[in-house]
């Protein structure tokens, strides 16, 4: 029997204007502004992939989804010759069938490692199409971050001889890691891999409405936060941390992206 798959791309009401007070954002342009930003100069498309996953009983399914939206507005305006393509609100995320990982906890949605690197492969294809010379590929989730690398070096190989660049930006997730985990532990937080104090402060620096934290959820034990997919302290969190890992992000992607370009 074959098998339709509806891929779906996330719109968030926070959306962040370029210097002339025009969204960054494709999915609030037509295509004719579209099509006159790429002649004007928006030369770079931002591919940011998120995840639907479990993040402990403090913090909503949405987190990276919601933080790669945020993060990717602030990286094309810093670039300023860049707009955003939707957020992919999909990754790998554990097995469907042995339910491992993230997929033990309900609301986590996984797509096989073949659809993953399908999406992610034809959304970049889209943004050549429509005339961008750079597609700049990112995740803010873990799984996954080797198809991505897969994939875009793929496109890069084919697409290269003809001038098109498509560049795979891991430094936005790995190098923040290790900057965020340096930051953590010279203030005595303990390891951190999972809904702790990086995630959780990244989330509470861009949730002025209070929607998609629980506060009243934050304090567990260390056996309770294993139990409930918190590998972690988000006791710790505060925005003003999230603010610092999210500069993190966007100087490490610019930098990088700029790097890349740079390499002809």
């Amino acid at each position: 029997m074959r098998r339709i798959f509806l891929i779906c791309f996330l719109t968030l009401p926070y959306n962040i204007a370029g210097a002339q007070g025009t969204s960054l954002y494709i999915e609030d342009l037509t295509w004719p502004e579209i099509r006159q930003a790429i002649a004007s100069g928006k030369t770079t498309a931002i591919l940011y992939v998120g995840s639907t996953e479990q993040n402990g009983p403090h913090m909503a399914t949405g987190k990276h989804n919601f933080v790669a939206h945020y993060v990717a507005g602030l990286i094309a305006a810093k670039l300023g010759n860049a707009l955003v393509y939707p957020t992919l609100p999909f990754a790998i995320t554990g097995d469907l069938v042995q339910r491992t990982s993230h997929m033990r906890y309900p609301g986590s949605v996984s797509l096989t490692p073949q659809v993953f690197a399908g999406v992610v492969h034809d959304v970049a294809l889209s943004a050549i199409d429509a005339g961008f010379k750079y597609v700049a590929v990112m995740g803010d989730h873990g799984d996954g971050q080797n198809v991505l690398a897969t994939v875009v070096k793929q496109l890069d190989a084919e697409w290269r001889p003809k001038g098109v660049r498509v560049l795979y930006i891991p430094d936005l997730y790995f190098k923040e890691k290790q900057q965020a985990a340096a930051f953590e532990s010279a203030r005595g937080v303990r390891r951190d891999v999972h809904a702790g104090t990086d995630d959780t402060s990244e989330l509470m620096a861009i949730d002025g409405a209070h929607r998609w934290i629980r506060y009243d959820k934050l304090t567990l034990s260390a056996t309770q936060q294993a139990a409930v997919g918190v590998d972690g302290d988000p006791t710790k969190a505060t925005p003003a941390l999230g603010r610092i890992f999210i500069d993190y992000k966007v100087e490490d992607a610019v930098a990088q992206i700029r790097q890349e370009i740079g390499r002809k």
